[in-house]
């Protein structure tokens, strides 16, 4: 398998650059996800990579070799796309050989390759079937297993999931964890606008925004804990982060922070933010990081309930924000509670769940006295 570099990778169409100054080294073996909304430009990146897509600036690498100008066939790259682009009148078995056929290999080496991708992906009953038989999940299989047999140097995986229904798409996500198990030196690139399919997946997210560049990239755990600015702390988590304006108004020991200049404010313990005093920023903690502060303890807000929508295993409240005209703040509690509209509750965080980002999106944690 092969490892990438992308050194200040860029596309345009005309005037219009979609992507701008892309960095990124991706190591052999590794499952690094790109997310982004709808826009940003993570299927045209995705492109680039496979030869799809030209490349307007910057250089990309395949084990050191820059393939800038090399034709996706000689790239020894095999991509899976939303579609099953499967052929109709065509066996699951000569679905999954075709390429290879096409290759001029041998029989033996195909009915290999073909009979070891099928134990991997659990399509070996299904191999004399024609694709009309098979279920949403089971092409998609078909699919990736044509990927495998090419015995390809990286695999790209274009949102293949999309198109499947809930339950089909979670037990393909599972069968694509498996599939990265069972193929240890593997190098995938999966394209997807689905956090949880980045959260389980991933050793590494790349986050990417409308403004075409590469807002943070890391591990799924340290996006979601240490998020490097707003859109990212909005982006990964699911509801969002609650994220609202604030003024830091003292500093020192003691960090006092104001949702309205004419307030006093919250007190918490974090490390000195001199620098920040007076300045605008965002104060954001995460719906499950609210909990009801007990009597007598300080409260982050003290809000009226609007809506509660019970889950079973956790009762989501959306509550009056702390200003006029923000969007409601959520809480994500644990367990079935019994909460009515206009009851006023008391929520707050440990200090560890708060975040303050600062009016140039540099962000800290808040941090608790160890």
């Amino acid at each position: 398998m092969a490892s990438l570099k992308l050194t200040n990778i860029e596309k345009a169409y005309g005037s219009t650059k979609v992507l701008k100054n892309i960095n990124l080294e991706i190591e052999k073996g590794e499952f690094v996800v790109f997310v982004g909304p709808s826009g940003c430009g993570k299927s045209t990146l995705l492109r680039m990579i496979a030869g799809l897509e030209s490349i307007t600036g910057g250089s990309l690498e395949i084990d050191g070799q820059v393939v800038n100008e090399v034709p996706p066939s000689k790239r020894g790259i095999a991509m899976v796309f939303q579609t099953y682009a499967l052929y109709p009148h065509m066996t699951v078995f000569d679905n999954m050989a075709f390429g290879m056929r096409i290759a001029k290999a041998s029989k033996e080496e195909i009915q290999e390759r073909v009979t070891k991708a099928a134990e991997i992906l659990q399509l070996t009953p299904y191999l004399e079937r024609l694709p009309k038989a098979l279920s949403g999940g089971q092409r998609q299989r078909v699919a990736i297993g044509r990927s495998i047999v090419r015995n390809p140097k990286v695999f790209l995986f274009d949102e293949p999931l999309s198109n499947l229904d809930a339950a089909l798409r979670v037990a393909t996500r599972i069968e694509i964890a498996q599939l990265n198990e069972s193929m240890p030196d593997a190098t995938m690139i999966y394209v997807t606008h689905d956090q949880v399919e980045a959260m389980t997946l991933a050793d590494r997210i790349v986050v990417l925004s409308t403004r075409g560049i590469i807002e943070q990239c890391g591990a799924p755990m340290e996006l979601y804990q240490n998020p490097r600015n707003v859109f990212v702390a909005r982006f990964i988590g699911s509801p969002a982060m609650n994220v609202y304006d604030c003024v830091v108004a003292e500093t020192g020991d003691q960090t006092k922070v104001s949702f309205k200049t004419d307030e006093a404010g919250f007190t918490v313990q974090v490390p000195s933010a001199a620098e920040f005093k007076g300045k605008k920023a965002k104060f954001g903690v995460r719906p499950e990081d609210l909990r009801l502060a007990e009597e007598g303890e300080e409260a982050l807000y003290d809000c009226e309930v609007r809506i509660v929508e019970k889950l079973g295993e956790v009762t989501l409240l959306y509550l009056e924000p702390p200003q006029q005209g923000a969007e409601p703040l959520i809480a994500k509690i644990p367990g079935n509670h019994d909460f009515s509209r206009g009851e006023k509750v008391r929520l707050t965080a440990d200090d560890s769940k708060r975040h303050l980002f600062t009016e140039d999106e540099r962000s800290f944690r808040w941090l608790s006295e160890e």
